[in-house]
């Protein structure tokens, strides 16, 4: 394996934990009302901020992509993601996971956690290396290409996945041959509602040009919200939209602001 993975690991775990403690230092005097997180159950009036860096502005702001910047984004006593918690509030609220095989594509480490104590997971990346400071299993999976059979998975979660693959069709129709009948996936990804079409370039290769384009060094595009709807459903989905206003009982968990979900299934034959 090397040492290049072991060692990135150990960077980001220091930076994370370094970061951590000035963050619980610096919001101390704003904890015990506001934002409740619903990972580690600590209160706040405010969360940390979180901006996009000044190279991905112009297109976050060009097309108001809702892609995990702004208020109250990261917990100032876990660092959890506001992206994460609405997940996690999904699968608490929504679904029985109890002894469901999920497949968990670019694992996190708070949803896998979770995932973990309730069910059998399948955690894979194309670069699995970059995640074992998360579990040690992780598999390696290229999402276009998957190796697991048809009628698999009860669940899988691909959380911000889809915009970083140039086939991202060909990865729709893989995630739905190897889901059961009926099952359900999370698939979150960075949408515009001004967008009347995607904007991509599949085979770009210029990190600084799709920052500037697609508002991330390693996105290849901005999805639509109504494109990617279409696209699911070319792949064989059922898919519903639930925009933010309907998911006002969850703000107290400082999800993403004006950030609606996706839910999507596999018909039942």
């Amino acid at each position: 394996m090397g040492i290049y993975h072991p060692l990135q690991s150990f960077y980001r775990s220091c930076i994370f934990y370094t970061q951590r403690f000035y963050l619980r230092l610096q919001f101390k005097s704003f904890a015990g009302s506001g934002y409740t997180c619903n990972v580690c159950g600590h209160s706040y009036l405010k969360f940390k901020e979180d901006e996009p860096a000044h190279e991905n502005v112009h297109a976050i702001r060009k097309w108001n992509v809702i892609a995990g910047y702004g208020k109250n984004i990261i917990c100032p006593y876990c660092m959890s993601h506001a992206r994460e918690r609405l997940v996690l509030q999904v699968l608490k609220e929504k679904m029985d996971i109890t002894d469901w095989h999920v497949l968990h594509l670019s694992p996190e480490k708070n949803l896998y956690t979770f995932l973990a104590q309730r069910s059998r997971v399948t955690a894979a990346d194309i670069q699995p290396g970059f995640y074992h400071h998360i579990t040690k299993g992780v598999e390696k999976q290229d999402a276009t290409q998957l190796t697991y059979p048809d009628n698999t998975f009860d669940l899988m979660i691909a959380n911000h996945v889809l915009e970083h693959i140039p086939e991202d069709e060909q990865a729709m129709r893989e995630f739905f041959r190897v889901l059961k009948p009926g099952a359900r996936a999370i698939l979150q990804v960075p949408y515009s509602d001004e967008l009347e079409d995607i904007q991509e370039q599949m085979e770009i290769n210029d990190p600084e040009m799709q920052s500037r384009l697609f508002g991330q060094k390693d996105h290849v595009r901005v999805y639509s919200c109504n494109g990617y709807m279409k696209r699911l459903t070319n792949a064989g989905f059922e898919v519903r939209f639930v925009p933010y206003e309907h998911l006002s009982q969850w703000y107290v968990y400082a999800i993403q602001a004006q950030e609606g979900f996706f839910e999507i299934q596999k018909p039942v034959i």
